[in-house]
């Protein structure tokens, strides 16, 4: 009875969660449980084994799914038996005939691959062919995706097995992705067909890099460099069947990196439940660096020989070596061999970014205008509406340093023509995707309110010296900066120690940071103390008085210094002191309220 309901069970699940794809591509089939897993064959699908190397033992297996989607494994370790019902996933592929046409590894199929590098029974390395069309000679309407597992938790690509389409921004909770984005993994990537790469070593995402520097299984860092194709969009379909010429194939790579994006966690503050809270991105653009000595050479890649006849493209089943910057090389190279145009900074104010990329950018358009591809500061579709600032430095006369504003006491980009910050105080506005995917499972996704109005601040460099001395503030949302600040008029030092980025690892970031937290506190409680002496009434900020994170030290410490400037200044007003006020400006741009202490 037990096994009979058991069986009911199965049966049910795989109906609710088996893909529709043959019959409604474009459509995912209702479901209620995440599917993680390819069916298996349905009960009355025969199995077919096929002897490729004539050795005795199977080296394919053919089935199809409940709902007669074909599949077949190829045993590239040769260790499948008849009688198996599945290949396995150290070293063996996997082909999908989506469309049904017979090919298991030609337009429209999902092809994944897994490579047992060190010979230890598990998978190191899983690569993806999720196809498009032959004639589909662009870009994003498929995937070639390499995933190299460096902290070995087997965790790879993300496939929708309701959809059979690859997924990885999927996650659980608001940031726990189903990608291998946490820890220490490394991601090639181009949004092609493989029969579209005239180098199939070569990838547009080359790599996508997570650190994972404290070795919890998190990742606290991370590296995106990008090798801008040159692509013909006029080449012409390719053929169905016989030889391809790489003058037939669209997509270039030069091995130049052109892109570089940094981010980091600097408070180290991710965990369970945020598994991803990056505080900074920096981003290089340019004509970067060349990184085709970067050789990595692979034992195990290549596939069973007699299988290629499966394959419109079947070049990387053969490759000894892939040609991108690991994760020892990458920082050195964006600082030291890069040739950049442009750097931008983008800080996650608000604290509500858990993306998996990084803090995503701010362009530098219009404060004011908000909205997707609509000129403002959130132009970008991936970037947050409210919450974040951004800075320029537009011909990368900073060379990415950075400093301490004297007058905020927060990180700043050495070398910025201007800045801008949208305040989101408490991330009302929480963090999400502006739509950019359109309708998916997640929250986000169908959370689309965003604010028409928030406070502005400003940043210029008048002095073209590199650091910022004017700042502007419209506080009220009415797209009119009230009130304007000139540091230099109010003896406030617009120059700084520059703090030099090539120079420092990730623990010094933390650190610079943590710094940064502690004297942002320890100025509120100088605040605080004036604030007393001035017999104001100080519980009215008991929220902002104890800090229970560091995060919360540089949050709370801001607002607190602000709000108690603000009822030092009106108490100036009302006793039409003059000097005090004028102390008080000093004091509170200068970051030293011991000026009146």
């Amino acid at each position: 009875m037990f096994k009979t309901a058991l069986k009911l069970v199965i049966a049910l699940c795989c109906l609710s969660i088996c893909s529709t794809y043959a019959q409604q591509p474009e459509k995912a089939s209702v479901s209620l449980l995440t599917p993680f897993r390819i069916l298996l064959p349905a009960p009355d699908v025969s199995i077919e084994y096929i002897d490729l190397d004539r050795d005795g033992d199977p080296d394919v297996l053919r089935s199809s799914t409940l709902h007669g989607i074909p599949v077949q494994w190829i045993d590239d370790d040769d260790d499948m038996q008849e009688g198996d019902l599945e290949g396995d996933m150290d070293s063996d592929c996997l082909m999908i005939d989506r469309n049904k046409d017979g090919q298991y590894g030609s337009g429209h199929d999902l092809i994944i691959d897994w490579n047992d590098e060190n010979g230890d029974g598990k998978p190191d390395m899983q690569v993806v062919a999720d196809n498009s069309g032959l004639d589909d000679r662009g870009r994003f309407r498929a995937h070639y995706m390499w995933i190299i597992d460096k902290d070995h938790d087997q965790v790879f690509n993300y496939i929708d097995w309701s959809t059979l389409k690859v997924e990885g921004w999927n996650h659980a909770g608001r940031c726990h992705f189903f990608e291998d984005y946490i820890g220490q993994s490394i991601m090639l990537k181009s949004h092609t067909s493989s029969f579209n790469l005239k180098d199939v070593r070569y990838s547009w995402e080359n790599p996508f890099l997570f650190y994972d520097h404290d070795n919890d299984g998190l990742t606290e860092m991370a590296i995106r460099l990008t090798d801008q194709p040159e692509i013909d969009h006029k080449a012409k379909p390719l053929p169905a069947e016989g030889n391809v010429s790489d003058e037939m194939r669209s997509f270039h790579f030069d091995g130049m990196i052109n892109n570089a994006y940094l981010t980091f966690d600097l408070d180290n503050d991710n965990g369970p439940s945020n598994e991803f809270d990056y505080d900074m991105s920096l981003k290089f653009s340019g004509e970067g660096f060349d990184y085709n000595g970067q050789v990595h050479k692979f034992e195990n890649i290549k596939g069973l020989p007699e299988s290629r006849a499966y394959f419109h493209d079947s070049r990387w089943r053969n490759l000894s070596e892939l040609v991108y910057t690991d994760h020892d090389a990458a920082y050195d190279l964006v600082f030291q061999k890069g040739q950049w145009d442009e750097c931008w900074l983008t800080f996650d104010e608000d604290d509500d970014c858990e993306r998996w990329e990084r803090v995503e950018f701010y362009d530098p358009r219009d404060p004011f205008k908000s909205g997707v591809y609509n000129g403002g500061l959130d132009n970008n579709p991936q970037a947050d509406v409210a919450g974040d600032r951004g800075e320029w430095d537009l011909d990368f006369s900073g060379k990415g340093q950075l400093y301490i504003g004297p007058f905020d006491g927060r990180i700043h980009l050495y070398g910025a023509e201007w800045g801008c910050w949208r305040i989101d105080q408490n991330a009302t506005w929480f963090q999400g995707w502006q739509g950019w995917r359109g309708p998916n499972i997640q929250p986000e996704d169908h959370i689309t309110e965003e604010p028409e109005i928030f406070p502005t601040v400003k940043y210029t460099d008048k002095n073209n010296n590199g650091f910022f001395d004017h700042v502007e503030y419209d506080l009220n949302g009415d797209k009119e900066f009230e009130r304007v600040v000139d540091l230099i008029s109010i003896e406030i030092p617009d120059t700084a120690s520059l703090i030099f980025t090539a120079e420092l690892a990730y623990e010094d970031l933390r650190d610079l940071h943590t710094s940064i937290a502690n004297q942002q506190w320890e100025n509120a409680l100088q605040a605080v103390k004036l604030a007393e002496k001035n017999r104001l009434n100080t519980g009215w900020y008991s929220n902002l008085m104890n800090p229970r994170s560091l995060r919360e030290k540089y949050h709370y410490g801001y607002w607190l210094n602000f709000y108690l400037y603000m009822d030092l200044r009106h108490l100036g007003e009302m006793r039409q002191d003059k000097e005090f006020i004028e102390l008080c400006d000093k004091a509170y741009f200068g970051n030293n309220w011991r000026i009146l202490l």
